[in-house]
């Protein structure tokens, strides 16, 4: 039978693969980029099968496959027995009701998104004045920071006109309603350009609303930029140039949510949306001084974004504070069916959570390798002391411990299958950075990733999942340094574990600033946004803002 297969194979391929164009003596080399061994017998047996599995890869390649062509394969952060609340309580937010408008109208750029619903609510100012304000700035500080790709005035004024009609007749849809913000430049929407920051695809239309778009729109909230991203969701190069880091123009913003990070903090919009798949929140709203909400994986359908990896890719709010990031994130999280990683389960946030009561840690074995006691990760622990908290001291996974650089693996293959056609077509050339670290490279060293390795690699993820969730078991809140040695961002995004990095600071050296990540269980972004608030509540680097931008 199989024979028979292998001669309608060959003769239903049109691509001119004549059956001596591999031979056994190619195996044994490529045997030895996969780390085995075989003998020759072995050789002699296998290849008949070698030649009919690349004409197999050469049908396939015969059919496009786009981006948004999922895998048949769903991840979960779940593991067996897990059990979660299910149970969504009723959301009050606590809207100030004397809020002023400022004397100085730029002041309005850092008011928080409580302090502007109230000022909307109350008709002190309506949607189309503040959409008009913060395009303003977009457009005055826009090509300083190099943050922007699209300014959406047409979208933004319609969704204002329409949010102040609403308004005006009480249909009052909650603190987001009237509200500008921006999304990162890989989220779809119809009639805009998607142009996931790379060369290529600089003047791509995808005719579709991404689910997160399609939530913020269902709040009320007004679009009005679409914000760079480094090229293909990396760094913080993208195809126009590189996005700046609003408190020192001379660095870049990081990424790959480059312009998100940037344009929030230099008071461009109040909030937009990042995407993370190793970084791209919590490195941008660290380097930046922003406050970064990663979720638990899956916590929102990623239908409408561009495809990084299958297993890691996630969504999430980029704000100046752990409040402002509840309210979005309250609006955003969900799915629509169309991501089948993505689940619904509660919110349930509350803003006076007694942070005496939770059980606090820190990454003991973390903290240890920074030997300069003066550095603000450990003035974060004295705060929280400070604030009555009893800490845990908790070893938490790290590099050492689990040293297998599963990341490498997973990311690379997955990112590679799912910019196939790019990487076969020679798309990649039009790329604007062609170094040895970047995507049109990364993309061709891991064509030679083994499906077995990948698979095996996830197994080995599987035993990661494990060890993460027993640690996690111990505390409710962890308090892990954002850089340095450890590997904790590799980690906990390979288990899907939520995290909120916010800023601490700012290094006595560079004088950029500083920050710390909380991480939390499963599904339980409302614990850790609750002790990010008491921090910020008791101090006051969540106010702090670049000159350049007051």
């Amino acid at each position: 039978m199989k024979k028979i297969v292998f001669a309608l194979l060959l003769l239903s391929t049109t691509s001119g693969f004549a059956q001596d164009s591999l031979t056994k003596n190619d195996l044994p080399a490529a045997s030895r980029l996969i780390d085995i061994n075989f003998t020759q017998q072995e050789i002699d047996s296998m290849y008949d099968g070698v030649k009919e599995n690349m004409l197999l890869y050469r049908l396939m390649h015969n059919k496009t496959l786009n981006n948004s062509v999922p895998m048949s394969l769903w991840q979960s952060p779940v593991l067996p027995g897990m059990q979660f609340n299910e149970k969504q309580e009723k959301q009050h937010w606590k809207i100030p009701a004397k809020v002023k408008l400022p004397e100085n109208r730029s002041e309005l750029a850092f008011y928080n998104i409580l302090q502007l619903a109230s000022l909307i609510k109350n008709k002190q100012i309506s949607s189309v004045e503040l959409t008009k304000f913060f395009i303003d700035r977009i457009r005055q500080y826009g090509d300083t920071l190099q943050c922007v790709i699209t300014v959406t005035e047409e979208i933004a004024m319609q969704q204002a006109q329409r949010a102040d009609e609403e308004i005006a007749a009480g249909k009052y849809r909650g603190p987001l309603h009237g509200i500008p913000y921006g999304l990162k430049d890989l989220f779809a929407v119809k009639g805009t350009r998607t142009t996931w920051g790379a060369a290529p695809y600089r003047n791509q239309v995808i005719e579709q609303d991404a689910f997160v778009y399609t939530r913020l729109q269902n709040a009320g909230a007004v679009l009005v930029a679409k914000f760079t991203l480094g090229a293909l969701a990396m760094g913080d190069y993208w195809y126009g140039g590189r996005t700046k880091n609003p408190w020192n123009l001379q660095t870049g913003s990081s990424g790959s949510s480059a312009g998100s990070a940037s344009a929030t903090v230099a008071g461009l919009v109040p909030f937009a949306i990042g995407t993370e798949t190793w970084g791209s929140i919590v490195s941008p709203s660290s380097t930046c001084g922003a406050t970064g909400l990663r979720p638990t994986f899956g916590r929102i359908s990623r239908s409408g974004a561009m495809t990084l990896s299958w297993s890691l890719d996630k969504v999430g709010p980029i704000c100046r504070s752990a409040e402002d990031a509840a309210v979005v994130f309250n609006y955003i999280h969900g799915t629509d069916g169309l991501d089948q990683s993505a689940v619904t389960k509660p919110f349930n946030y509350d803003a006076k959570a007694d942070i005496k009561k939770m059980r606090v840690g820190y990454a003991k074995n973390y903290y240890d390798r920074i030997t300069d006691t003066a550095r603000s990760e450990w003035k974060v622990l004295e705060t929280y002391k400070q604030m009555g908290v009893e800490l845990v001291p908790v070893n938490f996974p790290d590099s050492g411990q689990y040293h297998y650089a599963i990341m490498d693996i997973v990311i690379g293959a997955e990112c590679a299958a799912a910019f196939d056609d790019f990487t076969r077509t020679n798309l990649d050339d039009e790329m604007t950075r062609q170094g040895k670290n970047d995507w049109p490279n990364s993309f061709r060293t891991s064509r030679f990733v083994p499906a077995v390795e990948y698979i095996n690699a996830n197994r080995h993820r599987y035993l990661l999942m494990q060890l993460v969730n027993e640690t996690m078991k111990k505390v409710d809140v962890l308090i892990c340094p954002t850089r340095g040695s450890g590997n904790q961002g590799a980690i906990t995004n390979l288990t899907g574990h939520p995290v909120v990095c916010m800023p601490t600071g700012f290094d006595k050296r560079s004088n950029l600033p500083t920050s710390i990540t909380l991480i939390g269980k499963l599904y339980d972004e409302a614990t850790i946004l609750s002790a990010a608030k008491a921090y910020q509540d008791a101090t006051q680097w969540d106010e702090m803002h670049p000159p350049m931008f007051r």
